[in-house]
């Protein structure tokens, strides 16, 4: 039998399970703490905002899935296996609040405590007896819960101050505050449950984007079958008005698909037959044939959730600060109770009763839950937040460096232009031809070519419905053009090198050529004998959202910079037209030296945005690396984010979601701190007491925890 038959890790491996009832940050210490403590586990990250728990073996043994699962069991959570390995899986489905353990426990707890206000009431002989009841009722399990963690090395959690305050508050006869602090906390817990489970059905919407079921083409016939069974190279019918049910290219059809699930463009887009479709669009108008070329668990919505995931486990630096403050926090304020229960009656006088309950109500402000969710309630929003819009961050840490770019470096083809040549200029040079005239002639002398020019020629003579003649004897120019027979003339189409002596006995017009080249421009010369009948030119063009991005850029204060592989000439005339600083003719290295020269001089932190093999470099250089949608595997995977929709202004937008990101983080530190804060003093003087001090303590973990929700209506202006 197999380890993995027997339910054993293999060294090395990565396990992962969903926890219910992980909400919060003090959850995930005594996780982590419980499993650590299993034979063979090397390591363990537990993410509260997606209810996950990842576990790496150790390489000279191997833990036991079963130990692991009654390790977290044993702190009272629900666990599911994840055996998709961290793929996206399905979420575990969320409770309604009232039928949840703690929705169950607010339930008892409130009851009771109406209860036991009435028997005083109507039965005072009782005394504080109803209280006392609705007091043992309502924190037993909250108790249990604190020895628990106590049991894997975690004395300081919310459960056992509440434990220690409640219990304290009884001993000095405050049974009636004891019961409605009890109360108030089963109150808190269950909010701070409801909010994580928004945050945490945010991303899981995400999983929802792709359909269950497909119409699986077989022998031309459609059969419905569930969408994860689908296989590369079998093919799909996708109806309009159905989502698309996988990754994969159009075999045959045309229609309208609105790709805002995926890219965040709200416009849809026209795709047919060669084009690339993926799953979670939707189909608007047109039946498509569409081969499937990936997997479920490899299309573009599985990844999207996967690297949301992977992102919000990798925590940000001003996280792990807080972490580590939130360490020392708590035992200091525990200590400063401590103090405060013996300090005053032995120094001051104070009665014993009053000091130990301003001690008890300290002990209950020194719970750090606001101040530690406030980082990661905000950053999770914030990569939920832009994945929604096609904008996908690989960590909380590269989420707050975006915001702090003072450069972009942009790569040229494919990124600030279109990525292919496009005709700026058609001009004929005598009487007997117009433009449309010179277009034709070449567009028919093109046909056949394949070249970067000729097919740019080719689509603008389709766009002006052009009628081609036929052309004969067509043969290529070596390095130089084509050339054929068309309508009874002989014609070339040709560089400007190959026609250079014609050009030199006329000056005007080699002058004419020689300023669209300085302008970047290809240009093709058509040539009848000796006679130079027209000139078209081409050049890779900025793309239309170009400008636009360029300027975002510049009101966030960001410099853009280009860096490009093409001849300086080119790199120059389009950096001129877009108005920003252009370097040409760079190999991978040089503009990867480029980014660590700016990094050095001052001008960084430096982002560099780029779509092709030649980008990588200069994207792992890069203080962030920005990889285009359109861009390749190996930028998408060198790249610490992405641009699923493709356009120039996700870069601002990706800089701006950081900001607002940022400016959240600190609102949620300032609330927590600034609650804690007025409250250790306000109870040290004794002005609040150990309800107001609970309601402080879970009023501002659930005040963070909606502010950071904010984000996830996050609109860039």
């Amino acid at each position: 039998m197999t380890e993995k038959a027997r339910g054993v890790a293999t060294a090395g491996d990565t396990l992962r399970w969903r926890v219910e009832g992980m909400d919060c940050a003090g959850c995930v210490r005594k996780v982590e703490s419980a499993v650590m403590r299993v034979d063979g586990v090397e390591s363990v990250a537990a993410n509260a905002t997606i209810g996950s728990v990842s576990v790496t073996a150790k390489e000279n043994r191997s833990p036991s899935r079963r130990a692991i699962e009654s390790a977290i069991r044993g702190l009272g959570y629900g666990v599911t296996p994840d055996e998709a390995g961290g793929s996206p899986s399905k979420y575990l489905q969320p409770q309604a609040w009232w039928q949840s353990a703690k929705g169950r426990l607010v339930g008892a707890s409130g009851a009771l405590l109406v209860l036991a206000f009435a028997l005083h009431w109507v039965w005072p002989e009782l005394g504080n007896w109803p209280f006392v009841v609705a007091t043992i009722v309502g924190l037993v399990p909250i108790a249990q819960a604190a020895w628990r963690a106590l049991r894997v090395g975690e004395p300081f959690t919310i459960e056992m101050l509440m434990t220690i305050a409640a219990g304290g508050a009884l001993v000095i006869d405050a049974a009636a505050e004891s019961a409605v602090v009890v109360f108030l906390f089963a109150v808190g817990e269950l909010l701070e449950g409801v909010a994580a489970s928004r945050a945490r059905r945010s991303i899981s919407a995400l999983s929802d984007l792709k359909p269950s079921m497909a119409q699986h083409l077989e022998d031309g016939e459609p059969r419905e079958v569930l969408a994860d069974t689908l296989l590369p190279g079998q093919w799909v019918l996708v109806r309009p008005g159905d989502r698309v049910p996988c990754d994969g290219l159009i075999g045959k059809g045309s229609s309208y698909l609105d790709e805002s699930p995926v890219t965040g463009e709200s416009v849809p887009r026209l795709k047919t037959t060669g084009d690339t479709v993926f799953a979670g669009t939707v189909n608007h108008d047109g039946a498509l044939k569409v081969e499937v070329t990936r997997r479920a668990e490899d299309n573009t919505i599985s990844r999207i959730i996967r690297l949301v995931e992977e992102a919000q486990a990798a925590k940000a630096p001003v996280a792990r600060f807080i972490d580590r403050f939130a360490r020392w926090y708590m035992p200091v304020v525990a200590g400063l109770a401590g103090l405060m229960a013996v300090v005053p009656p032995l120094a001051l006088g104070m009665a014993w009763s009053e000091s130990i309950y301003r001690a008890l109500a300290l002990l209950l402000i020194a719970c750090p839950c606001a101040l530690v969710i406030s980082t990661p309630a905000a950053i999770a929003a914030g990569l939920s937040s832009g994945a929604r819009r096609g904008l996908l961050i690989k960590g909380g840490a590269v989420l707050e460096t975006l915001g702090k770019l003072k450069t972009i470096a942009m790569d040229k083809t494919g990124t600030l232009t279109v990525g292919m040549p496009q005709v700026t200029d058609v001009v004929a040079f005598t009487d007997d031809d117009d433009e449309r005239g010179i277009l034709r002639l070449a567009a028919a002398l093109e046909r056949e070519s394949s070249h970067p020019i000729a097919t740019a020629i080719m689509n603008y003579a389709r766009k002006q419905d052009l009628a081609l003649p036929r052309v004969q004897a067509a043969r290529a120019l070596s390095g130089a053009g084509v050339a054929g027979h068309v309508e009874d003339r002989d014609l070339q189409l040709a560089s400007p090198r190959h026609v250079a002596d014609r050009l030199t006995e006329q000056p005007e017009r080699r002058d004419y050529i020689e300023s669209l080249e300085k302008e970047g421009k290809s240009v093709a010369i058509l040539v009848e004998g000796e006679r130079l009948l027209g000139v078209i030119a081409v050049r890779d063009e900025p793309r239309d959202d170009a400008r636009e991005g360029l300027w975002a850029l510049e009101r966030l204060g960001v410099k853009a910079v280009m860096l490009s592989g093409d001849n300086a000439r080119t790199a120059a005339a389009i950096g001129q037209a877009l108005g920003i600083e252009a370097y040409g003719e760079l190999m991978p290295d040089d503009k990867a030296h480029r980014v660590r020269e700016w990094q050095a001089s001052g001008r960084g932190p430096v982002g560099k945005v780029g779509d092709g093999i030649n980008d990588a470099p200069a994207l792992a250089a890069a203080d962030v690396g920005i990889a285009m949608g359109g861009g390749t595997e190996v930028a998408l995977e060198t790249a610490d984010a992405a641009l699923l929709g493709n356009r120039v202004a996700g870069i601002a937008e990706l800089i701006d979601l950081s900001r607002a990101t940022l400016r959240n983080v600190k609102t949620n530190v300032a609330l927590a701190l600034g609650f804690k804060a007025i409250f250790l003093v306000t109870t040290a003087m004794g002005i609040t007491g150990l309800w107001i001090a609970v309601m402080a303590d879970t009023g501002a973990t659930v005040l963070v925890t909606l502010n950071a929700m904010r984000l996830l209506r996050y609109r860039f202006e």
